[in-house]
Order: structure tokens, then C-alpha cells, then sequence
């Protein structure tokens, strides 16, 4: 099982960064979000993504927006003789692609580039030779899914992004690795929240008992103390 950091920048890009991707190899490859910046970085590596399939954790645009080009890509550009990757979406996701299909022009060719299907709360479903559960976690007021994938072996979990919630003690409980969202300097104030701290993140981490943690979808202008790992582009994880 192996593990690259596609892209790990937040709602913004860092510099030079891609945003949140995760590619996912084994017996087949799978995708992890596919954000603005991931389908160039995977260009880069092959002329066009050789994914099984593809995984969108929720509809806020880093962690989905280069769907977009994927699919213009595949119906007139050099994705055009590649396979149709799966692609599982949040419960309601098609209804919302197609929607933003009607107002970007690409709703008629949805279809044709992807295997759309929808994931459900807490069903494992199987994609790309893995087992994957979706967990729901909490993000201001839109449904979003961290995710566990594993082989039989190892077992990799994934955020997305979140605000604290003890959902993630199930999501990352003795994952290997533990990709977790740490946005935030400092914990937003009131009830109304969305990210976590890099505490917070670890503090997720120990209380799951997962073996590594790797912080992702944090602003570089924000340090971290230096017994954690953040993750960056390009980075490859080999379990």
C-alpha cells in the first residue's frame, strides 16, 4: 500500500502547492479528493490520471474543483481514450455535480468520463481494491465525510476537513497513517465550527491510537512544533 500527498494546501493554495488529493496505490489506484492543482500534478507523473477511482469527501471547491477540467479533459482532450474512473460522491453528491454541471457546461458529459455512484454513512463500499468506510465528521453545515481505506493489512484515514467531533476516534483508531486537517493557529471561537488546531489534531491522533499522524491542509505561514509531521506535495508514504 502506498500513499502520495497529491496536494495538501487548505482553501488557499501554499505556495506552489496543489489542494487536497491523495493518491491511494495497491491492487488498484484510488484517489483521495480531487482539488484545484491535482490534475496537473498527476499529469506530470503520467499524461493522463490511470485511476480506478476517485473519492470526494464534500462539495467545497479545494477538495473537488478539478473534476472540472478532468472531465473537459477526458471529452476533448488527452483524457479521451482513458478508462471511466468510479467516482463516489457524498449522499445527494450526483444531484449536486449535475447542478454545477448545468452552470459550467459539463453536466451532459458527466457520465461519460466517470461511474457516478454514492457512498452512504458508515457502509463500507469497495473501489480500486479497497475496502473504504466513510465516517461522518463535522464541517459547518455541509455534509462531509472523513475517510478509512485498507487492504486487509494496512489501513490509511483521511479527514477531509473537520471541526473536533469524537467521530474521529472511529475514523483513525490504529490507522497507520492518519491524515488529519490541522487549519487553524488557534480553535475558532463559538459553536459554529469547521477546522482543528494542530493540538486539537494531535490530541485526535493520540485518542484514535494512530501510528503516524501527518498534518495536512494547513497554511505554511503557520509553524508547527517540530515532533510534527506535516505533510507536503509530492510526498510519498510506503506502508
Amino acid at each position: 500500500m502506498k500513499l502520495t500527498v497529491i496536494g495538501c494546501s487548505p482553501a488557499w493554495p501554499n505556495p506552489a502547492g496543489a489542494q487536497s488529493g491523495y493518491l491511494v496505490e495497491g491492487s488498484g489506484r484510488l484517489l483521495l479528493d480531487c482539488g484545484p492543482g491535482v490534475l496537473s500534478r498527476l499529469r506530470e507523473r503520467e499524461g493522463w490520471p490511470n485511476v480506478d477511482a476517485v473519492v470526494i469527501t464534500h462539495f467545497h471547491l479545494d477538495h473537488w474543483g478539478d473534476l472540472v477540467p478532468w472531465i473537459f479533459g477526458a471529452s476533448y482532450g488527452a483524457g479521451r481514450e482513458a478508462t471511466r474512473p468510479q467516482l463516489w460522491l457524498p449522499p445527494g453528491g450526483a444531484g449536486t455535480l449535475r447542478a454545477f454541471g448545468r452552470q459550467l457546461a459539463f453536466a451532459d458529459a458527466i457520465e461519460d468520463v466517470f461511474d457516478v455512484d454514492e457512498y452512504a454513512e458508515g457502509t463500507t463500499f469497495a473501489a480500486a481494491g479497497f475496502a473504504i468506510t466513510p465516517v461522518r465528521l463535522a464541517h459547518y453545515d455541509e455534509a462531509t465525510f472523513g475517510m478509512r481505506v485498507g487492504d486487509g493489512e494496512h489501513t490509511i484515514a483521511y479527514t477531509g476537513d473537520t471541526a473536533p467531533t469524537p467521530k474521529l476516534t472511529e475514523l483513525a483508531r490504529d490507522a497507520d497513517v492518519f491524515l488529519c486537517e490541522a487549519t487553524l493557529a488557534q480553535p475558532e471561537p463559538g459553536e459554529d465550527r469547521g477546522h482543528l488546531s494542530a493540538d486539537e489534531a494531535v490530541e485526535a491522533s493520540r485518542a484514535a491510537g494512530a501510528k503516524r499522524l501527518l498534518v495536512i491542509h494547513r497554511p505554511d505561514e503557520l509553524a508547527l512544533e517540530p515532533d510534527i509531521e506535516r505533510a507536503h506535495d509530492g510526498q510519498e508514504i510506503e506502508l
